[in-house]
């Protein structure tokens, strides 16, 4: 055996790791609430879905540029800087309920109410967040690349377990913090600024980066400038072949980014007034651990392009889901066995029908981009292959809000609890639509991979 492949990872692979798991743990602490805790500050029920997918885009968006400079004054230094950004954001978030002056209104009213002592820490917050985390990931899986040597496909799914174990654990630790005696929602912010200073401990106690680590294995090649990134941008998008993916694709991380915004107001002004959503969205990395390997040795075969439709029509399928108990008659508040409402029961089986989903359709999406590139090209359309999930994302505050508003609550009455009574008919819309979404993606995404592979084939005859 290659003495290589029987070397250990060198310690800094295993501190990132370690970096990583508190960073996810943090983000994850509070990601569930988001909206429920900014609509209940007073910001509506449109302004905390799109504060919400602002920060998954900038996430997910900005990467692309922060790997660069994160190449350029090293990952250390990048990652000291952003858990520091993450820590002030994080404490930005809570600011208005701990020294802001701001109150937590028991329920979420479509007006918006909140003054700027509310609005100015919650926004700035948010693009500290989602600055600070931008850095992150780009600097964790540099490491691995760098310190994986020929055992990256080991070392990458190391880094996936690690993510999940971290999403697992932030939520649980927010759970048990928010719901001692006294505790606000709020606290789940203190978790996460918590996570981000260990985090940011480990960085600063442990971790020393793989440029400057003894034997750390083979380096990776440097990142483009950020001047060759914008022009790799630009040819990427206007790529038609890239352009129609990244529109087809769209729909399926439109309907992710459902679980954090459409989801969260459905049950916290819908179901039940204190849903527990930290809890209730631990069925999404439960699944993924507990189901990767098994899925991927059973589809792992499965062609990309199909199992990226399966995947669309699961998570559409997923979203159908919560209109059993429209056409049941089924009472949404009713307790399921003592323990949760009925609707809400439904919105964790359809979150983990959707974790099915993403194990059908987000690793699978690198293959097949990877695969439609230009020849000679595939590393620069693998560079951007983060698009169709950042753009999904933009898309999925606002619209999901408006499905919810405009359609779901169209009509719907107050009850003395201060829940929406929803008119069945339009709350059977609401899910059709997003049902609709999924099937449509999919539909657009055969089509578009039957219009590739005829312009391929045409090419192939151009060239003899």
């Amino acid at each position: 055996m290659d003495e290589q492949v029987r070397a250990k990872f060198p310690p800094v692979f295993w501190y990132a790791n370690l970096t990583e798991l508190f960073e996810r743990a943090a983000y994850y602490s509070m990601a569930s609430f988001v909206v429920i805790y900014l609509g209940q500050l007073g910001l509506g029920t449109y302004w905390p879905a799109i504060l919400n997918t602002l920060l998954w885009f900038l996430i997910y968006f900005l990467p692309i540029l922060s790997g660069t400079v994160a190449d350029q004054v090293g990952f250390r230094r990048a990652l000291l800087w952003a858990f520091v950004l993450l820590t002030i954001g994080y404490f930005l978030l809570g600011y208005p309920v701990w020294l802001g002056g701001g109150t937590l209104a028991p329920m979420i009213e479509r007006e918006v109410t909140a003054g700027m002592n509310v609005v100015i820490p919650a926004v700035i917050g948010i693009l500290l967040i989602g600055f600070g985390g931008s850095f992150v990931k780009p600097c964790i899986l540099g490491t691995a690349q760098k310190t994986a040597g020929a055992r990256a496909t080991l070392a990458f799914a190391i880094f996936y377990v690690v993510v999940n174990v971290g999403s697992l654990f932030g939520r649980i630790v927010a759970f048990f913090v928010r719901t001692r005696p006294g505790a606000a929602l709020s606290a789940i912010f203190a978790v996460a600024a918590s996570m981000a200073m260990l985090a940011f401990l480990v960085v600063m106690v442990l971790y020393r980066g793989p440029e400057t680590a003894p034997g750390s294995g083979i380096h990776g090649k440097p990142r483009k400038s950020v001047p060759e990134i914008l022009t790799g941008m630009v040819t990427v998008i206007f790529n038609l072949r890239f352009f129609l993916f990244l529109l087809v694709s769209c729909g399926f991380f439109f309907l992710y980014n459902q679980v954090y915004v459409a989801l969260p107001l459905y049950l916290k002004t819908v179901v039940e007034a204190k849903p527990a959503m930290d809890i209730y969205t631990m069925a999404n990395p439960l699944v993924i651990v507990c189901f990767q390997l098994l899925v991927t040795k059973i589809f792992g075969k499965m062609r990309p392009i199909r199992s990226m439709i399966v995947g669309t029509v699961i998570i559409g399928a997923a979203m159908a889901l919560n209109m059993i108990p429209v056409f049941t008659g089924s009472d949404l508040r009713a307790p399921f066995a003592v323990l949760i409402p009925v609707g809400s029961l439904i919105v964790v089986v359809s979150i983990a029908l959707g974790a099915f989903a993403e194990l059908f359709t987000s690793a699978r999406m690198y293959e097949y981009v990877g695969s439609m590139a230009p020849k000679g090209q595939e590393g620069l359309f693998l560079g951007y292959a983060n698009l169709p999930l950042a753009f999904g994302s933009l898309a999925g505050g606002p619209v999901g809000a408006l499905i919810f508003n405009e359609v779901m609550a169209r009509g719907a009455s107050r009850r003395p609890d201060g829940l929406l009574e929803l008119e069945p008919s339009q709350n059977a819309l609401g899910w059709i639509i997003l049902m609709a979404i999924g099937f449509v993606s999919a539909l657009s995404m055969w089509l578009f991979n039957r219009w590739l592979e005829r312009q391929e084939a045409l090419d192939e005859v151009s060239r003899k």
